[in-house]
């Protein structure tokens, strides 16, 4: 397997390329539109072929490369079911595999952030890529796009927690410089995975009063079109 992490420092981002070594095939994950350039430059050096971009849902503090990367390399564009966005070229759902080669990515349901959030396992490498749902020492806030605090918690405590505890959490952000985690280390460390219920998480989530991202108001939009907003039909 051949695996990159990428980071758009603008947005404190991070993409994910997974590909498969033998079939030369490859993966996008939560790519930012700025930097399609150093995507197909990597692609080209690495002698790789783009056949997947997904997001993990929609973002709201960056514009997403889907639309543009399908443009350039003729690769599938993919969101969630759940995702309010007609641009996709298809949608995963719960439990659904994602093959690359010989690679198999699992699409793991984990609404809360937003209620298009996903994550995917991909168990022969034991990595897991949360999106926005579970961060290192952090989670995601849970106050707009439909979010909801206790879909969050199930996410968290019935689905990712139960994930085989050397699994690596691989963020879609992190803006204090640290690129991974393991389920194990966010169990025992992460400040907000100590409550001791439900509404415990419910309430410290509800008293975070955060400002909203500095681009939501144009990336929400952009990314339901993919992040070409003249696209209004699936190709």
């Amino acid at each position: 397997m051949i695996f990159r992490q990428l980071f758009d420092a603008t947005s404190s981002t991070y993409t994910y390329l997974l590909a498969d070594s033998a079939s030369r095939e490859a993966l996008l994950i939560d790519p930012v539109l700025e930097q399609v350039p150093a995507y197909l430059q990597l692609l080209q050096e690495l002698d790789l072929q783009l056949v997947l971009a997904l997001d993990t849902h929609v973002h709201a503090d960056h514009i997403t490369a889907l639309g543009r990367l399908r443009e350039a390399t003729g690769c599938l564009s993919m969101m969630g079911q759940e995702a309010q966005a007609d641009c996709a070229s298809a949608r995963f759902t719960h439990g659904q595999s994602l093959a690359i080669g010989q690679l198999q990515l699992q699409a793991i349901y984990t609404p809360g952030h937003t209620d298009d959030s996903y994550s995917f396992y991909l168990a022969s490498g034991g990595m897991v890529f949360t999106g926005d749902t579970l961060l290192i020492r952090g989670t995601g806030r849970t106050d707009f796009q439909n979010g909801d605090a206790a879909q969050q918690y199930q996410s968290l405590f019935g689905k990712l927690l139960s994930l085989p505890p050397e699994t690596v959490v691989y963020p879609a952000h992190d803006y204090k410089g640290w690129t991974s985690s393991t389920i194990a280390e966010e169990r025992a460390h992460n400040p907000r995975l100590q409550v001791t219920s439900q509404a415990d998480y419910v309430t410290l989530m509800s008293n975070l009063k955060l400002p909203n991202p500095r681009l939501m108001d144009v990336a929400v939009p952009a990314n339901r079109a993919c992040g070409m907003p003249a696209a209004t039909t699936s190709a």
